[in-house]
Parts: C-alpha cells; sequence; structure tokens
C-alpha cells in the first residue's frame, strides 16, 4: 500500500495555443483563409456517416483481435456524449458563418456581409477537407477528438509525411521547440531528440530543470488515448532532416546562425531559449537526421480562444522553497470551496490529470488551459508532457496528493480495467506505440513502471474507499447529465 506523504486531504471529492503559443494570429488567418477560400472548408463541414468512415483505413487502427482493438470494445469505451448543441461544438459551422480574415483584428468570427463570400465550389466529400482542420472542426466541450475518428489517424501520417515549408522558433519556454508549416498549411510543434531511451533523468536534477524528451511527448498521447481521456492533441514521432527541412527552410535568422558543423562532421545547432541552447548543448544529427515529436496544433488563439488556469498543485519551482499545498493542511479543503473547483467537473478533471502525471512521472504542472468558449464546464487540455518518463526507478508519489481522497467513477472503473492481465497497461501502450515512425518509444522498464504506478494509484482509492465508504470517495459521473452546472456530490457535501 503506498502512504501519500505531506498533508492529508479527508474531503477532497474525487477525482497552443499553447504548447503552442503558435504564430502570430494574422498567419493563421492567411492560412485558413487560403484553404477556405479554395474549398468552402467551414461552410460545408465533413459528415462522418457509415459509409465514410469504412472508407478509411491507416496503418495506425487497433488491428482487430488485437489487445488494444478489444479494449475500444469494451463498454466502458462506448460511452456515448450527451447531445451537441451549437454551444458544446468549438465552431458553429454553417452557411450563416464566413470567414474573415479580419477576425484576427477584432478576435472575433465576422458574420456581416454577404454569405456567399466562399460559395461551395460543388459538393465536397469528407476526405477532401486538411485533417488539421477536420481535427478542429470536431472538437467539442467534452473532448478534442472522438474515440473512432478517422481523421486523427489520417493526421497522424500526415505528421509523419506532410512537407514541411516553413520553421521557426516557438517564443517563451526554457528548452528549444520550432514551430513547423506544412504543405497543406497545418502546423505543429517540433521538440528534438535530446536524450536517448536508456537515458534516466540525472538524481541531482529538479523537476524545472528537466529535459523534455520528445519520446515522452509521444508516449503521453498514446497514454492519454488509453485512458480514454483523449484531452493531448495528436502527436507522431518524425526523423527530419536537418539541412532541407529546417536550415533551408527556416527564415528565422536567429536559429539559421546557430547551425555549425561538428568535429565529427554532423550537423548541428542549438537555436535560442532560457536552457541547454548553447554550442555545449546543441542538437546534432547523423550525419543532419534527427529524432522529434511533432504535436498538432490546436486552433489559432484568434480563432479560439483558450484560458490558462493556474494548477491548484502547482510546485513551488524553487530549490528551497516548499509549496503552499506541501505546508498547509487545510488547502484542499480551500480549493473545493473556490471556484471552478466548487462546482461541475473541474475537480474531477484535475483528479484526471493527477493520475496521468503520475502514470507518466511528470512533475511538471504548473499550469493548464481549457477553451474559453466552453466556460468552466469543460475538460482540461493536457498540454506539454515532454518531462514526463524521466525515470522509471523512481515513482513519484507527491504527485497523487490531490488523489487521497477521491476519484470520478468511470475513470475507477477503467483504471481497475486496465490492472486485468488481459487488458494489461503496459501491454496496450507496447501495441500503440509500435505503430509510431520511431518506434520502440519507450524501453521496457517505463513500461514496466506504468504497471506499478497503476497499482500504486488504485492502492491510494481503496484505502480511502476502506476508511470513507465508495460513495463518499467515488464520484458517480456515469449517471445524468454529465455536462450540468451542479455542486459536487463528493465528500463533505454529502
Amino acid at each position: 500500500m503506498v502512504t501519500v506523504s505531506h498533508y492529508s486531504c479527508p474531503s477532497l471529492p474525487l477525482l497552443s495555443l499553447s504548447p503552442l503559443n503558435q504564430s502570430a494570429h494574422g498567419d493563421a488567418a492567411q492560412r485558413l483563409d487560403l484553404v477556405l477560400a479554395s474549398s468552402s472548408y467551414l461552410t460545408h463541414p465533413p459528415r462522418f456517416t457509415h459509409a465514410t468512415r469504412s472508407a478509411f483505413s491507416y496503418p495506425n487502427m487497433p488491428v482487430k483481435g488485437s489487445r488494444l482493438s478489444a479494449l475500444y470494445d469494451h463498454p466502458l469505451y462506448k460511452r456515448s456524449l450527451p447531445p451537441l448543441t451549437d454551444e458544446d461544438t468549438l465552431f458553429n459551422v454553417n452557411t450563416d458563418i464566413r470567414f474573415d480574415p479580419k477576425a484576427t483584428e477584432d478576435q472575433a468570427w465576422n458574420t456581416d456581409g454577404t454569405m456567399d463570400e466562399f460559395s461551395p465550389m460543388g459538393e465536397l466529400t469528407a476526405d477532401s477537407y486538411p485533417n488539421w482542420l477536420r481535427f478542429h472542426i470536431g472538437i467539442n466541450r467534452h473532448e478534442l477528438y472522438s474515440r473512432h475518428n478517422p481523421v486523427i489517424e489520417a493526421l497522424l501520417k500526415d505528421l509523419v509525411i506532410q512537407k514541411i515549408t516553413s520553421v521557426a522558433m516557438k517564443s517563451g519556454g526554457t528548452q528549444l521547440k520550432l514551430i513547423m508549416t506544412f504543405q497543406n498549411y497545418g502546423q505543429a510543434l517540433f521538440k528534438p531528440m535530446k536524450q536517448t531511451r536508456e537515458q534516466e533523468t540525472p538524481p541531482d536534477f529538479f523537476y524545472f530543470s528537466d529535459f523534455e524528451r520528445h519520446n515522452a511527448e509521444i508516449a503521453a498521447f498514446h497514454l492519454d488515448r488509453i485512458l480514454d481521456f483523449r484531452r493531448v492533441p495528436p502527436v507522431a514521432g518524425r526523423l527530419v532532416n536537418m539541412t532541407k527541412e529546417i536550415r533551408d527552410v527556416t527564415r528565422d535568422k536567429k536559429l539559421w546562425r546557430t547551425f555549425f558543423i561538428s568535429p565529427a562532421n554532423n550537423v548541428c545547432f542549438y537555436g535560442e531559449c532560457s536552457y541547454y541552447c548553447s554550442t555545449e548543448h546543441a542538437l546534432c544529427g547523423k550525419p543532419d537526421q534527427i529524432e522529434g515529436s511533432l504535436a498538432a496544433f490546436l486552433p489559432d488563439l484568434a480563432l479560439a480562444k483558450r484560458k490558462t488556469w493556474r494548477n491548484p498543485w502547482r510546485r513551488s519551482y524553487h530549490k528551497r522553497k516548499k509549496a503552499e499545498w506541501e505546508v498547509d493542511p487545510d488547502y484542499c479543503e480551500e480549493v473545493k470551496q473556490t471556484p471552478p473547483y466548487d462546482s461541475g467537473t473541474r475537480l474531477l478533471d484535475v483528479m484526471d490529470m493527477t493520475i496521468f502525471d503520475f502514470l507518466m512521472g511528470n512533475m511538471d504542472r504548473h499550469h493548464y488551459e481549457t477553451f474559453e468558449k466552453f466556460g468552466n464546464e469543460t475538460f482540461i487540455i493536457h498540454l506539454d508532457n515532454g518531462r514526463g518518463f524521466g525515470k522509471h526507478s523512481h515513482d513519484e508519489t507527491s504527485i497523487l496528493v490531490p488523489l487521497s481522497q477521491c476519484c470520478r467513477k468511470s475513470t475507477h472503473l477503467r483504471l481497475q480495467l486496465l490492472a486485468k492481465e488481459e487488458y494489461k497497461l503496459s501491454t496496450l501502450m507496447a501495441e500503440s506505440l509500435v505503430r509510431d515512425r520511431l518506434s520502440p518509444i519507450l524501453i521496457q522498464p517505463h513500461l514496466e513502471a506504468m504497471d506499478r504506478r497503476l497499482r500504486q494509484v488504485l492502492n491510494v482509492l481503496t484505502e480511502c474507499i476502506e476508511k470513507e465508504g465508495y460513495s463518499y470517495v467515488v464520484e458517480d459521473d456515469l449517471q445524468g447529465d454529465q455536462g450540468s452546472d451542479h455542486p459536487h456530490n463528493g465528500p463533505g457535501r454529502r
């Protein structure tokens, strides 16, 4: 059994853009305008009929008869969403809305003027849309993408094979990240390889100075999907030619000037950032090939605003100071009484995020984001997971402090399912990750660590349930309207 230290929380109800602080909004408007003007994407959104779905076939889809396929056929993975209204979809795509490049100036959709500015060129089929736009159109109040949406597999393929037309450094952040634009006007965040699969985080490194790992970003997307959260934007691994696909296509002079040839005759660069951007920490190819993760961009902030929230269980990011939750025994009670954690599903979503981070060993969750349109009744976007999977030999149980008393029922049941031999989490992750172009993504000790940590999560919940009772600890989210604005019926409110 695992003991969670620091403090106890006896009545906590359980359980872009940023990665992606994208480039200028005007550039996004231009890119989207080119797509819309030529194909009327927003006036004729794709309709995924049964026939349309069956027409898609992608190598990344689970093979029939596989363990992943069996998992996704389980009733826990077939729960339906409530009917969606216009208020539940990120974009209301119909003939009453036209795209106006000036929308980037006033941060709003423009619905004035004639309605036929982007009149249809004829009936369009679903596969006429660029996959990044189809992904954006599918975002709603409850999920980034639906469970069996073939667009996601197509988008993962695009991230690997689409021609890279321009590259720029992403502003902000502690380590080098690149914004890559593709021939179909889609964009993705590129995190280059900094460590081998076998290297663990050095024991003397603080969590806030740890390397960001490209394979952690890839693995986080697959783990998030297996947990049925679907809150991580699609991520794929890609082998990039540093000369032809970065240096020769960038217009970023600051980036271009950092390229050099190493004594071993390899192409290297280091860019500009707060940490590890120097000749001593240069990124070098073999001789000019480098691995990296590519995370699909979310819709530009000019088109879909997001709100940034401080994680209540944020760490201090200081060498000596502790965070408030580490020293205040009443901290969780204060959180429960503070909006948006005092009603709706937000606190339960934080518990989901806690489980997600513990399974990865990710201590770097200082903020999170939500789509502003949906207010407080929406999911947390799981962005920036590069500091996960750093140590397979150590389980950071302090991550579980928020979970010390609670969990939502659907999550609890899925965790119990993934602890069974026939649905073993490590086996499912291995099967899912082998489809990535850079496979193997995780070495076996990291896969085994997830099984071990899953057991610890269940042990923490079992201890709480034995002490307080099942209904007192586990919030039943399988009954009624999950989108209603109601107070939690968790501990302390019954």
